[in-house]
C-alpha cells in the first residue's frame, strides 16, 4: 500500500514486450540488473499481487477488481468488489479467497459456491482501517492497519491484536518453515520480524533489516531467505538479506507498491508499478490507468508466504 507521507490519511514463457528500464549504478555486491519487460498495461492501481493455481492476482484498487494475469499477459476480473481502497487478498489453505475490506474493518471470504460472506469483525481492535493481509499454514490471518497494528485471525473467524507501534505497517511475509513474520514499516524504514508462537501470538520482535533511505510496501521471501519489497518513493525494487544488505535492485520508472514471485519454477518477479503523486490525486492517477506488471528473472525461487 502506499507508503507517502500522504498515506496517513487511508485511516492511518513472457510475452514480447518493451524494454523500458534504465540500469542503475550497482555496488559491488549487487548482481546485474535483469531485464525488465512488461506483462500488463492499463491498472487503474494494483496492489497485493498473489501466485495461485499459476497466474498471478491482484487488487485493482482504482476499478475495484481482483484480477488474475497468466504468463503471457491475458488477464481476467475474477470478481468486481465494491471496496474502497485499501483492499488486499489471500488464500486459507482449503483454497477459499479472503478480502481485506479495509474501511470497513472487515475480512470477507468467498466461499466455494461463489457468495461472500463476513470472516472476522476487526472493528472490536480498531475501527481506523485496515490494509495487507498473509495466511499460514494454520489458516490464521494476519492483518495489518488500524493505528500500526497487527491482528490475527483464527479460523474460527475472532480476532485478537498481536503487536503494535508499527511505523505504518505494509507488506508481510512469512517464512518457509511458518516460524516467523515479516512485516514492513514503511515509515520506519525497516523489515520488523516475529517468531509466531503455537497460538499464533507474535513475540521476539527484532529490526530483520535496517533500510536506509529504503521505504518498504509490499514484500515476499524467497528460497535463499531474502525479502523483496517494493519501493514507492525510490521508484524500485530491492533484494535484501536478514541484517540489511542489498542483494539486487531493479529500477522503475513509477513507484514500485508490491512484489511477487511466481511463475513456472517460482522465479518470475512480478513488480506492481503506478505513478505516485500522493493521496490528494489518487482518484484522478486511477482515471489514467498508470499502472502496470513489470517482469523479471529472480535469483532464487519463491518460498513461505504468501
Amino acid at each position: 500500500m502506499s507508503i507517502s507521507e500522504d498515506a496517513d490519511r487511508l485511516n492511518n514463457k513472457l510475452p514480447h514486450v518493451t524494454h523500458e528500464m534504465e540500469i542503475s549504478p550497482m555496488s559491488s555486491q549487487q548482481a546485474l540488473q535483469p531485464e525488465v519487460q512488461t506483462l500488463v498495461n492499463g491498472i487503474a492501481m494494483g496492489e497485493s499481487p498473489r501466485w495461485h493455481q499459476g497466474r498471478l492476482w491482484f487488487a485493482d484498487w482504482g476499478a475495484q477488481q481482483i484480477v488474475a494475469v497468466d504468463v503471457s499477459g491475458r488477464s481476467e476480473v475474477m470478481i468486481e468488489t465494491h471496496l474502497d481502497l485499501p483492499f488486499s487478498i489471500d488464500w486459507l489453505p482449503d483454497g477459499r479467497l479472503l478480502m481485506v475490506a479495509g474501511r470497513e474493518s472487515l475480512v470477507l471470504r468467498q466461499e466455494a459456491d461463489g457468495t461472500v460472506v463476513t470472516h472476522a469483525d476487526l472493528r472490536s481492535v480498531s475501527e481506523l482501517g485496515w490494509n495487507e493481509i498473509v495466511v499460514d499454514r494454520h489458516g490464521r490471518a494476519y492483518v495489518n492497519g488500524g493505528p500500526g497494528v497487527i491482528a490475527v485471525v483464527t479460523p474460527d473467524g475472532s480476532a485478537r491484536q498481536v503487536a503494535d507501534n508499527i511505523a505504518f505497517p505494509n507488506g508481510m511475509a512469512i517464512t518457509q518453515d511458518g516460524r516467523t513474520l515479516i512485516i514492513a514499516e514503511s515509515h520506519g524504514r525497516r523489515l520488523t520480524a516475529f517468531d509466531i508462537d503455537a497460538d499464533g501470538s507474535l513475540s521476539h520482535r527484532r529490526v530483520w533489516a535496517d533500510l536506509g533511505n529504503g521505504c518498504p510496501d509490499g514484500i515476499c521471501i524467497d528460497a535463499d531467505n531474502a525479502v523483496w519489497y517494493g519501493d514507492v518513493p525510490n521508484k524500485r525494487c530491492v533484494r535484501v538479506r536478514e541484517g540489511g544488505d542489498v542483494l539486487q535492485t531493479i529500477t522503475l520508472d513509477r513507484g514500485c507498491f508490491a512484489c511477487m514471485l511466481g511463475g513456472a519454477e517460482g522465479k518470475t518477479l512480478f513488480m506492481v508499478a503506478t505513478e505516485w503523486r500522493g493521496m490528494e490525486n489518487a482518484s484522478a492517477v486511477a482515471s489514467e490507468r498508470t499502472g502496470k506488471i513489470v517482469i523479471a528473472e529472480a535469483p532464487a525461487a519463491a518460498a513461505g508466504r504468501p
